[in-house]
């Protein structure tokens, strides 16, 4: 687990996120960024950001719980977004993913995506605790 700190020497936090946070003693992982694109490789709500920041963080629990993970392992996220007043938007279904204490947060502005549909992607760091890592399979190359 890990400790989210707002030391009072800064501004205050005024969404779902943390000003730092202290890694404690579990399995360090980094998660590929993700995009709203199902299983099949398909994407997920065609220029709807509540639609794709749902669908990419439901593809972010999906990553963690294959290892043990939880949401509230996520010590740092990174959005990347197409359009930063429409994510400025998304803000409850973040909340609905994260609960105190938040993760760090940045938020970026790009001008796309790999795909020109995709209008946001997010790289996080979690730190899922060892007793409930499980090292995922590694597939026969």
């Amino acid at each position: 687990m890990a400790d989210a700190f707002n030391p009072p020497e800064v501004w205050p936090p005024f969404g779902a996120f943390s000003m730092a946070v202290v890694q404690g003693e579990g399995q360090i992982v980094h998660l590929k960024g993700q995009v709203s694109l199902d299983r099949g490789g398909q994407v997920v709500g065609h220029s709807d950001m509540l639609a794709q920041t749902r669908q990419t963080l439901e593809n972010i629990r999906a990553v963690l719980a294959s290892m043990g993970g939880q949401m509230a392992d996520v010590l740092s996220i990174v959005h990347y977004t197409t359009d930063i007043d429409a994510f400025m938007g998304a803000s409850e279904i973040r909340k609905a993913f994260f609960t105190a204490p938040y993760p760090v947060t940045t938020t970026v502005q790009v001008e796309r995506l790999y795909r020109p549909e995709l209008m946001i992607e997010i790289t996080a760091i979690a730190e899922i605790p060892r007793d409930r890592f499980r090292r995922p399979a590694v597939a026969p190359s």
